[in-house]
Order: structure tokens, then sequence, then C-alpha cells
């Protein structure tokens, strides 16, 4: 049960810092973007409110509804905004935090120790970018509702007898709100496979707390219920993947900070490791990450220094060679008062002494662990050994390959029909299937800023392999001869040589499994090519519809069906269908006309939303594992259109 509304939490603890006049001028400036990625950022604020109430131990139900209408509502059973009036500024505690920039309970220790939100927007930028909202609190056993329009009060706060969204707790705060798309004029409507995402990972953090989310436009609805905490997350990570050991688990509490860690290393090649601050997914990781890699690498180092002789161990392990396989989670709890980030969007810790910390939390702890269970830290360091051994020889084999000056232009592969822009961002690189089609995309390309590397068969399953067996596969190493921006820890991002790089493959099995193959190289050794959305995938058409000399083209069933019918309704019955399977069936200028040609292709860029998602996805599908993937091939079969 939710504890009684008090608790220092009264219209005394509101304090007002600035006013909210610059946000719909300067709306980027608060939620970072105007695109649909800020439409989840203010559903993500009004969320992680309800949150704060439940870190600071008064909520335990969170209920999300994604409307029809495109309102958005988020429901909690925690004590409620404080309605009274404040007595500095004369108006409701309640209006003034829907109206009043940073004004809110997180600005004095009594009200919140620990939130998520003291450098969130919070919810008056919310009402300031919403073309409507509607605000609900039910405390003392009283209901009270304001209204707003952009961010200024249509009504005065009033006691109410009825809820009008529904209210289906005792206690807490309401808040409905219809995106204004004045502000977010790509859309109104939020991503909701990655809202439902940031829901998942918030319930694994705050153990025994019951998120509800239901999707009134998709009728999906779901609840995330988890009483293990972080231990639950790291087995969440590693699911379907071979792990080295069980996961090790570091508590550690020093006056008001805490700091949890889970560490599993398993026996893949890739890392994944995530990092939060009172449940801010710090995406971009900052002091407290830093602590935990110097510790961890530096408590391996003192472990093997202890039982390796120095033929075992030639060299200091590096981090390099400790973040292989590794799956760590790194979750710091700390007052809101004191927290800094770097940047208003809250994607790095910036406090200096958390990394003393943690780096003294996980060293201490890790010592003893090793210590005390010798087959845990042998199994460890067996696996960083191996790393280590790798990377040597992936160092010595990239150098052979790619010695200076190996990039220019003179020593680019003999196949690579290069363009002669030489601006990358008006440069692109498809990538063609079989030397045939290879050929016809030659012939039909625009030779100013098209070019084209044809890759013969079926390339080198990359999800497990190191670099020395990637490098000596002749398809990929032209391939990153032709890109320029080498590959390993030399990766020069700055030398891509194409701004647009499209895989174009047949549109049969072997077409969707050669462009996995592709897809799986660059997420596990060039994914800076995807992060910063340079990877596409061409969509050649799958259907040519000619009727007498008229030929359109379509590139679903739905869009056959639909020229089908243009067609017989126009009067001529004599209409021929060719399915295309392969790219060498069209000539050279229908390729361009359809696939290469800005004016009329579709390409569909290759994004990273989830990166977690996408490496359990390709270590699924592309690993060692046969379970997980049979698993997957069974369940989807049914989804599956197969050309047979």
């Amino acid at each position: 049960m939710a504890k009684k509304a008090s608790s220092g939490y009264s219209a005394e603890s509101i304090v007002v810092l600035e006013g909210l006049e610059p946000v719909r001028k300067r709306p980027g400036m608060y939620i970072g973007s105007t695109s649909q990625v800020g439409v989840n950022h203010c559903l993500n604020e009004i969320v992680d409110n309800a949150i704060d109430e439940a870190l600071a131990g008064y909520c335990k139900n969170i209920h999300v509804i994604v409307g029809k209408n495109n309102y958005l509502t988020v429901f909690d059973d925690g004590r409620g905004i404080p309605v009274e009036k404040n007595p500095k500024h004369k108006v409701s505690a309640l209006e003034l935090v829907m109206t009043k920039l940073h004004a809110g309970g997180k600005f004095t220790t009594s009200a919140y120790k620990v939130s998520g939100g003291l450098h969130g927007v919070g919810a008056s930028v919310v009402n300031a970018l919403a073309e409507h909202l509607i605000v609900e609190v039910k405390r003392d056993g009283q209901l009270y509702r304001q209204e707003y329009k952009r961010g200024k009060p249509l009504t005065s706060v009033k006691k109410v007898d009825k809820s009008v969204l529904g209210f289906p707790f005792k206690n807490g705060t309401a808040i409905s709100f219809l995106p204004d798309s004045q502000i977010f004029n790509e859309t109104i409507e939020i991503n909701y496979h990655n809202f439902k995402k940031q829901v998942k990972e918030r319930a694994y953090l705050i153990s025994n707390t019951l998120f509800k989310i239901k999707n009134e436009t998709n009728k999906d609805n779901v609840a995330y219920f988890f009483d293990g905490g972080i231990l639950s997350l790291i087995r969440e990570l590693n699911s379907g993947k071979k792990v080295v050991h069980e996961p090790i688990y570091i508590k550690k509490q020093l006056d008001d900070k805490e700091v949890e860690v889970a560490i599993q290393f398993n026996d893949s090649i890739a890392e994944n490791v995530m990092s939060f601050v009172n449940v801010i997914n710090t995406v971009e990781g900052g002091t407290h990450l830093t602590g935990f890699r110097i510790s961890l690498t530096k408590s391996i180092n003192n472990y093997a220094k202890g039982i390796l002789s120095e033929k075992d161990l030639k060299e200091p392990l590096t981090g390099e060679d400790v973040k292989e396989g590794l799956s760590a989670i790194v979750y710091v709890k700390m007052p809101s008062t004191n927290l800094q980030f770097e940047g208003q969007t809250k994607s790095k810790l910036g406090n200096s002494e958390i990394q003393t910390f943690v780096q003294q939390a996980v060293s201490e702890y890790l010592d003893v662990h090793f210590e005390e269970n010798p087959r845990v830290g042998r199994d460890i360091l067996g696996k960083i050994i191996l790393a280590q051994k790798a990377r040597l020889a992936a160092k010595a084999a990239k150098d052979a390959v790619l010695r200076k000056g190996a990039l220019e232009g003179a020593t680019l592969p003999g196949k690579l029909a290069d363009c002669s822009e030489r601006d990358p961002a008006l440069s692109e690189l498809f990538l063609v299937e079989g030397n045939s089609a290879g050929g016809t995309a030659k012939q039909g390309r625009n030779r100013r800023f098209q070019a084209i590397l044809p890759l013969r068969g079926k390339i080198l399953n990359t999800e497990r392999a190191y670099l020395d067996k990637v490098l000596a596969f002749k398809e990929i190493k032209d391939l990153v001869i032709a890109l320029g921006m080498g590959i390993g820890e030399n990766i020069d991002y700055q030398k891509l040589r194409y701004h647009k790089i499209a895989i174009m493959t047949d549109a049969d099995v072997d077409g969707e499994h050669i462009r996995t193959l592709i897809l799986t190289f660059f997420f596990r050794h060039l994914v800076d090519v995807v992060e910063k959305g340079h990877l596409y995938i061409a969509q050649p058409p799958l259907f040519k519809v000619q009727s007498g000399k008229k030929i359109e083209y379509a590139y679903t069933e739905e869009e056959r069906d639909k020229v089908i019918k243009q067609m017989n309704g126009s009067g001529n019955a004599n209409i021929s269908v060719q399915r295309y399977k392969g790219l060498g069936e069209m000539n050279p200028d229908q390729l361009w006309e359809t696939t290469m040609n800005p004016e009329a292709r579709v390409l569909k860029r290759v994004t990273m939303d989830d990166a977690h998602e996408a490496d359990k996805v390709f270590s699924m599908l592309m690993g060692e594992e046969v379970p997980p993937r049979k698993k997957f091939i069974v369940t989807h079969a049914k989804m599956a259109t197969l050309d047979v």
C-alpha cells in the first residue's frame, strides 16, 4: 500500500526558479527534439514524475493509456501533487507545478531524497507543449482538477465530484495531454515500441512496482512487475547466450549514495553495458560508468598477476580485452539535489565524486570475490586472456592488410566502380549481390555520385568472428577498403567515403540471408555507420505490371493488386504480371528507374533505436546457440512469405 500523503510534501515544498515563457519559442532546448523523439520525451517526463513517487516509497502502481485520440494519460497512486495555495506565490501549488518552469518538490531535500526528475523538463514544459492538458489529483479523500491550453490555465484548481479521466486509485495524480501539432510537426504519436522498452527497463530497476500500459490504437495491453532488480535485468540481457558464470552482484551504500552493479560474462565478442542514475538510462555513460570500467580492469589485472606467470601474461590486460563478452549494469541512486548531468536530456552523468565511489565499491568487492570464488575468477580470466590473444592477432592482421596509405584511391578494390564525386555527403555506395546484378547496376547508375561494389555470394558470418578472420575474407576486406574509415581500434569515422551506403539484394530467401550477413558485419564491426544513419536497404520492386505499352512497378502485393485494379478500370484487360526474384532480371534502365533514381526510389534507413534489443536479436539469429533460434523460427513461421 502507498504511504499516507504527508512526510513534508506540502505547498511549502514547491519552489519556483524561473518562468515558462521560453519553452514554446525554443522547445528543442527543453526536450531535445520536436520530432517523434520529443513526443516520447514528454510522456517519459510525466511517467518519471510518477516513478519519483515510487522511489520515495509512496507509489506502487503506475498506469499509462495511449489513447485513440492521441491523448497520453498517466495515473499513479502516490501522494498527489499538493493543491493548497503556495504561501509565497498565492496560487495553488498544483498550478505552480504545471505552469512554472522548474517548479516542484525536488528542489528541497525533504520531499524527494532520490529523483530522476530534477534536471528533467518536468510537467510544466510538457504542459506548455500540449494543445490540451488535464490534471486530476486525489488527496485526503478529495478530487481536484485543472485544465490548460498550451500551458495556460482554462480554469482554476477546482474540487470536483467525478473524474473525467477514470482515475483508478484512492489517491495520487493523473495527467492527460495532447501533444501540440504546432510544435511536433512530424507527428504527435509516440514511438510505442521504444516507450514500452523504457517502461520495462524502469520496472526492472524499481522492484515491486506494477506498471500497466494500455494502447487503445493497437489493442496492446502489457504489465511489468519484477522483484529481482538488476539481477533480473542482466539475466534478460544474456538470455539466449552461453554465460561464463553466474551473475556477480555488488551493492554499497555510503551516506546518501548507493550503487548496485551486476556483472556477467558470456562467450560472445560483443559488450552489453547499461548504466542508470535514479532510473534514468544514461545512454552516454558518465562518471559512474568510468569508475566501473577502471575498477573492473584493475581488479582483473591484479587477480591475473597473482595466478599467472609472465609467460602466460605477456602484457597487462586492457579495457578492450575486458569488454569482450561483458554484460554489466551500473545503477547509482543519489539525492536529486546533487545530480549533475551533461545536457538537458540527462544522457551523461557528470558528478566527479561518483567515479571514486563506484570505483572503490567495485574494486573492494571483486578483489575479495575472486579470492573466495577462484573458479569464477579463473573462468572470467580465461575468457579475457583469449580476448587479448585475439586482439593482438587481429592487430597484426589489420596492420598487414591496412598499412599506411592503403585506404587511398589508388588501392581501392578493382571491382569497385567508384563515383566521380569526392564529397562524402553527396556520394552513395550500393552493395550489390552478385557480379551479374553488379554489372547491371554499374550500367544503370549515375556515375557522378553513385558507386557500385558487387559482393559475390554469402559473406562471412561476423557475429563471433575476430578481426583477423574478418579481414582475411576478401569480400569484407574489399568493403572495408572501399569505405575508407578503417576498422577495429583505429577507426576514423571522418574518412568514411560515402554517407549513403545501400544494401541491394535479391527479393528472395538467399537475398535476405545475404542482407542479414551484411547487417551483422556493420552492427558488430562498423556500428558508427549505423548509429549515424548512413546505412540503408534498397527496395527493388517485386512486380512489373504491364498492360499494352503501359508499365507500372509494385513494391508489395497490395500495390500490385491496386495497380491491376486501376488498369482493369481503364478498360484494357490484357494485363501481365512479372514477379522479380533477382536484380539481374531487370535491365539497367529499369533498375535505375525503380531502385536507384533518387527521384523515385525507396530507401529504408537502418536505425538503432534499441541497441540492446538489436544485440539480442543478432546473437539469437547469427550466434551458435541453436534453441533460441529454433524457438524464433517456430514462433514466426506463419508470418514468413517464401518463394518455393
